[in-house]
Protein backbone atom coordinates (compact mmCIF):
# COMPACT_ATOMS: atom_id res chain seq x y z
CA UNK A 1 0.00 0.00 0.00
CA UNK A 2 2.92 2.51 0.85
CA UNK A 3 4.53 2.16 -2.46
CA UNK A 4 1.49 3.46 -4.27
CA UNK A 5 2.08 6.73 -2.41
CA UNK A 6 5.63 6.94 -4.84
CA UNK A 7 2.91 7.35 -8.33
CA UNK A 8 1.90 10.66 -8.87
CA UNK A 9 -1.32 9.50 -10.45
CA UNK A 10 -1.85 8.56 -6.95
CA UNK A 11 -0.76 11.46 -5.65
CA UNK A 12 -2.91 13.77 -8.03
CA UNK A 13 -6.05 11.46 -6.82
CA UNK A 14 -5.69 11.96 -2.90
CA UNK A 15 -5.45 15.89 -3.92
CA UNK A 16 -8.05 15.85 -5.49
CA UNK A 17 -10.33 14.16 -3.14
CA UNK A 18 -8.81 16.24 -0.47
CA UNK A 19 -10.23 19.30 -2.40
CA UNK A 20 -13.52 18.31 -3.75
CA UNK A 21 -14.35 16.55 -0.11
CA UNK A 22 -13.82 20.41 1.42
CA UNK A 23 -16.10 22.15 -1.63
CA UNK A 24 -18.64 19.32 -1.93
CA UNK A 25 -18.96 19.83 1.81
CA UNK A 26 -19.89 23.63 1.95
CA UNK A 27 -22.01 23.20 -1.35
CA UNK A 28 -23.37 20.03 -0.30
CA UNK A 29 -24.98 21.66 3.21
CA UNK A 30 -26.09 24.70 1.07
CA UNK A 31 -28.04 22.25 -1.02
CA UNK A 32 -29.61 20.09 1.77
CA UNK A 33 -30.29 23.41 3.81
CA UNK A 34 -31.97 24.79 0.80
CA UNK A 35 -33.97 22.04 0.21
CA UNK A 36 -32.24 21.52 -3.13
CA UNK A 37 -31.36 17.94 -3.82
CA UNK A 38 -33.70 17.32 -6.75
CA UNK A 39 -32.16 20.43 -8.91
CA UNK A 40 -28.14 18.59 -7.85
CA UNK A 41 -29.72 15.59 -9.21
CA UNK A 42 -31.27 17.58 -12.49
CA UNK A 43 -27.98 19.74 -13.37
CA UNK A 44 -26.19 16.40 -12.61
CA UNK A 45 -27.92 14.37 -15.67
CA UNK A 46 -28.23 17.49 -17.77
CA UNK A 47 -24.33 17.69 -17.77
CA UNK A 48 -24.93 14.15 -19.93
CA UNK A 49 -25.72 16.79 -22.59
CA UNK A 50 -22.41 18.79 -22.46
CA UNK A 51 -21.12 15.64 -22.49
CA UNK A 52 -22.56 13.95 -25.57
CA UNK A 53 -22.15 17.40 -27.27
CA UNK A 54 -18.34 18.09 -26.53
CA UNK A 55 -17.51 14.32 -27.74
CA UNK A 56 -19.95 15.10 -31.03
CA UNK A 57 -18.21 17.96 -32.02
CA UNK A 58 -15.00 17.49 -30.95
CA UNK A 59 -14.23 19.93 -28.20
CA UNK A 60 -13.76 19.36 -24.37
CA UNK A 61 -16.29 17.48 -22.75
CA UNK A 62 -16.08 19.13 -19.11
CA UNK A 63 -16.05 23.12 -20.97
CA UNK A 64 -19.48 21.50 -23.11
CA UNK A 65 -20.78 20.08 -19.55
CA UNK A 66 -19.65 23.18 -17.56
CA UNK A 67 -21.95 25.51 -19.80
CA UNK A 68 -24.84 23.19 -19.99
CA UNK A 69 -24.45 22.61 -16.13
CA UNK A 70 -24.43 26.64 -15.76
CA UNK A 71 -27.18 26.93 -18.47
CA UNK A 72 -29.48 24.31 -16.69
CA UNK A 73 -29.52 25.77 -12.99
CA UNK A 74 -29.79 29.52 -14.58
CA UNK A 75 -32.84 27.59 -15.96
CA UNK A 76 -34.67 26.48 -13.25
CA UNK A 77 -33.63 29.43 -10.85
CA UNK A 78 -35.11 31.65 -13.71
CA UNK A 79 -38.01 29.60 -14.26
CA UNK A 80 -39.14 29.14 -10.48
CA UNK A 81 -39.07 32.80 -10.22
CA UNK A 82 -39.84 34.72 -12.94
CA UNK A 83 -42.21 32.13 -14.97
CA UNK A 84 -43.58 30.77 -11.41
CA UNK A 85 -43.05 27.28 -12.51
CA UNK A 86 -42.44 24.71 -9.82
CA UNK A 87 -38.94 24.16 -9.21
CA UNK A 88 -39.48 20.04 -8.92
CA UNK A 89 -40.99 20.64 -12.70
CA UNK A 90 -38.42 22.95 -14.11
CA UNK A 91 -35.93 20.48 -12.93
CA UNK A 92 -37.73 17.77 -14.91
CA UNK A 93 -37.55 19.71 -17.67
CA UNK A 94 -34.21 20.57 -17.93
CA UNK A 95 -33.24 17.06 -16.57
CA UNK A 96 -35.10 15.40 -19.37
CA UNK A 97 -34.16 17.34 -22.12
CA UNK A 98 -30.32 17.18 -20.71
CA UNK A 99 -30.55 13.79 -21.15
CA UNK A 100 -32.29 13.36 -24.39
CA UNK A 101 -29.58 15.75 -26.05
CA UNK A 102 -26.77 13.12 -24.29
CA UNK A 103 -27.96 10.18 -25.85
CA UNK A 104 -28.80 11.54 -28.91
CA UNK A 105 -25.06 13.11 -29.83
CA UNK A 106 -23.72 10.17 -28.20
CA UNK A 107 -25.01 7.92 -30.70
CA UNK A 108 -24.35 10.37 -33.81
CA UNK A 109 -20.55 10.35 -32.79
CA UNK A 110 -18.98 8.07 -34.80
CA UNK A 111 -16.55 5.18 -32.93
CA UNK A 112 -16.38 4.33 -29.70
CA UNK A 113 -16.35 6.82 -27.07
CA UNK A 114 -13.81 5.30 -24.39
CA UNK A 115 -13.83 8.27 -21.91
CA UNK A 116 -17.81 8.03 -21.34
CA UNK A 117 -17.60 5.43 -18.55
CA UNK A 118 -15.26 7.41 -16.45
CA UNK A 119 -17.97 10.52 -16.86
CA UNK A 120 -20.72 8.50 -15.96
CA UNK A 121 -19.30 5.90 -12.79
CA UNK A 122 -16.12 8.03 -11.74
CA UNK A 123 -12.33 7.26 -12.34
CA UNK A 124 -10.24 9.47 -10.01
CA UNK A 125 -6.95 7.60 -10.58
CA UNK A 126 -7.53 9.51 -14.20
CA UNK A 127 -6.99 13.34 -12.81
CA UNK A 128 -4.35 15.41 -14.26
CA UNK A 129 -2.35 18.50 -13.59
CA UNK A 130 -4.67 20.42 -15.16
CA UNK A 131 -7.98 19.27 -13.26
CA UNK A 132 -6.45 19.53 -9.79
CA UNK A 133 -5.41 23.43 -11.12
CA UNK A 134 -9.40 23.76 -11.91
CA UNK A 135 -9.83 22.25 -8.41
CA UNK A 136 -7.70 24.32 -6.57
CA UNK A 137 -9.44 27.73 -8.30
CA UNK A 138 -12.60 25.94 -7.57
CA UNK A 139 -12.00 25.63 -4.28
CA UNK A 140 -10.56 29.34 -3.71
CA UNK A 141 -13.29 31.44 -5.47
CA UNK A 142 -16.23 29.53 -3.50
CA UNK A 143 -14.16 29.73 -0.08
CA UNK A 144 -13.74 33.06 -0.55
CA UNK A 145 -17.46 33.89 -2.12
CA UNK A 146 -18.86 31.59 0.93
CA UNK A 147 -16.96 33.07 3.74
CA UNK A 148 -17.29 36.84 2.44
CA UNK A 149 -20.94 36.57 1.93
CA UNK A 150 -21.13 34.09 4.94
CA UNK A 151 -24.39 35.69 6.91
CA UNK A 152 -26.20 36.41 3.72
CA UNK A 153 -25.48 32.44 2.27
CA UNK A 154 -26.94 31.21 5.87
CA UNK A 155 -29.83 33.36 5.95
CA UNK A 156 -31.01 32.71 2.29
CA UNK A 157 -30.38 28.56 2.80
CA UNK A 158 -33.15 28.66 5.83
CA UNK A 159 -35.34 31.19 5.02
CA UNK A 160 -34.95 33.00 1.58
CA UNK A 161 -37.99 34.91 1.81
CA UNK A 162 -37.20 36.17 5.37
CA UNK A 163 -33.51 37.32 4.03
CA UNK A 164 -35.58 39.51 1.34
CA UNK A 165 -37.36 41.11 3.59
CA UNK A 166 -34.59 42.14 5.62
CA UNK A 167 -32.94 43.90 2.71
CA UNK A 168 -30.53 40.91 2.04
CA UNK A 169 -29.23 40.31 -1.70
CA UNK A 170 -30.86 37.26 -1.91
CA UNK A 171 -31.14 37.00 -5.78
CA UNK A 172 -27.48 37.69 -6.11
CA UNK A 173 -26.60 34.66 -3.35
CA UNK A 174 -29.05 32.18 -4.92
CA UNK A 175 -27.96 32.57 -8.16
CA UNK A 176 -24.28 32.32 -7.42
CA UNK A 177 -24.29 29.98 -4.91
CA UNK A 178 -26.40 28.12 -7.69
CA UNK A 179 -23.85 28.44 -10.45
CA UNK A 180 -20.92 27.36 -7.88
CA UNK A 181 -23.09 24.35 -7.56
CA UNK A 182 -23.16 23.52 -11.07
CA UNK A 183 -19.35 24.33 -11.65
CA UNK A 184 -18.85 21.85 -8.47
CA UNK A 185 -20.85 19.35 -9.75
CA UNK A 186 -19.06 19.28 -13.07
CA UNK A 187 -15.58 19.42 -11.34
CA UNK A 188 -16.66 16.28 -9.28
CA UNK A 189 -17.83 14.45 -12.15
CA UNK A 190 -13.86 12.59 -12.25
CA UNK A 191 -13.91 11.55 -8.67
CA UNK A 192 -17.60 10.27 -8.37
CA UNK A 193 -19.27 9.95 -11.88
CA UNK A 194 -22.67 11.46 -12.69
CA UNK A 195 -24.29 8.08 -11.32
CA UNK A 196 -23.03 8.84 -8.13
CA UNK A 197 -22.17 12.50 -7.41
CA UNK A 198 -25.64 12.95 -5.57
CA UNK A 199 -24.60 10.84 -2.74
CA UNK A 200 -21.47 12.90 -2.50
CA UNK A 201 -23.21 15.96 -2.60
CA UNK A 202 -25.68 14.95 0.55
CA UNK A 203 -24.54 11.63 2.54
CA UNK A 204 -21.96 13.43 4.96
CA UNK A 205 -24.08 16.54 5.09
CA UNK A 206 -27.43 14.22 6.23
CA UNK A 207 -24.96 12.21 8.83
CA UNK A 208 -23.74 15.40 9.78
CA UNK A 209 -27.35 16.95 10.44
CA UNK A 210 -28.32 14.46 12.53
CA UNK A 211 -26.15 15.96 15.45
CA UNK A 212 -26.85 19.56 14.21
CA UNK A 213 -29.67 21.96 13.09
CA UNK A 214 -26.66 24.97 12.74
CA UNK A 215 -24.65 26.06 9.30
CA UNK A 216 -21.41 26.25 10.16
CA UNK A 217 -21.39 22.79 12.63
CA UNK A 218 -22.89 20.59 9.68
CA UNK A 219 -20.58 22.20 7.42
CA UNK A 220 -17.44 21.42 9.55
CA UNK A 221 -18.53 17.71 10.12
CA UNK A 222 -19.30 17.49 6.83
CA UNK A 223 -15.78 18.22 5.66
CA UNK A 224 -14.66 15.65 7.74
CA UNK A 225 -16.86 13.21 6.89
CA UNK A 226 -16.08 13.51 3.39
CA UNK A 227 -12.52 13.84 3.53
CA UNK A 228 -12.43 10.34 6.15
CA UNK A 229 -14.82 8.42 3.27
CA UNK A 230 -12.59 9.90 0.37
CA UNK A 231 -9.52 8.44 1.71
CA UNK A 232 -10.85 5.54 3.16
CA UNK A 233 -12.15 4.89 -0.18
CA UNK A 234 -9.69 5.65 -2.33
CA UNK A 235 -6.88 3.36 -0.01
CA UNK A 236 -9.19 0.72 0.11
CA UNK A 237 -9.37 0.40 -4.07
CA UNK A 238 -5.89 1.16 -4.14
CA UNK A 239 -5.87 -2.75 -1.83
CA UNK A 240 -9.18 -4.18 -3.43
CA UNK A 241 -8.76 -3.17 -7.24
CA UNK A 242 -12.29 -2.08 -6.85
CA UNK A 243 -13.48 1.42 -8.37
CA UNK A 244 -12.88 4.35 -5.72
CA UNK A 245 -16.46 6.13 -6.33
CA UNK A 246 -18.16 2.87 -5.56
CA UNK A 247 -16.16 2.41 -2.21
CA UNK A 248 -16.37 6.31 -1.26
CA UNK A 249 -20.23 6.42 -1.71
CA UNK A 250 -20.25 2.85 0.52
CA UNK A 251 -18.39 4.14 3.06
CA UNK A 252 -20.44 7.61 3.72
CA UNK A 253 -23.95 5.80 3.25
CA UNK A 254 -22.04 3.33 6.24
CA UNK A 255 -21.35 6.36 7.95
CA UNK A 256 -25.31 7.73 7.44
CA UNK A 257 -26.96 5.00 8.81
CA UNK A 258 -24.80 4.60 12.25
CA UNK A 259 -25.12 8.35 12.48
CA UNK A 260 -29.20 7.83 12.05
CA UNK A 261 -28.85 4.47 14.58
CA UNK A 262 -26.59 6.40 16.76
CA UNK A 263 -28.86 9.29 17.03
CA UNK A 264 -32.12 7.31 17.51
CA UNK A 265 -30.48 5.38 20.66
CA UNK A 266 -29.42 8.99 21.96
CA UNK A 267 -33.51 10.01 21.93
Amino acid sequence: MLEILGYPFFQRALAAVALISICAAVVGTYVITRRMVALSGGVTHACFGGLGLGYFLGVSPILTAGLFAVGSAAAVEWMSRRLSIREDSAIAVVWALGMAVGVLCVFLTPGYVPELNAFLFGNVLTVSDGDLLAFGIYAAVLLGFFFSFRKAIVACAFDRDFAKVSGLPTGFISYTMTMLVAIGIVLTIRVAGIMLLMSVLSLPMMAAETFSSRFMPIVRASICISLLCSLGGLAASAVADVPASALIVLLMGGVYIAARIVAAFRR
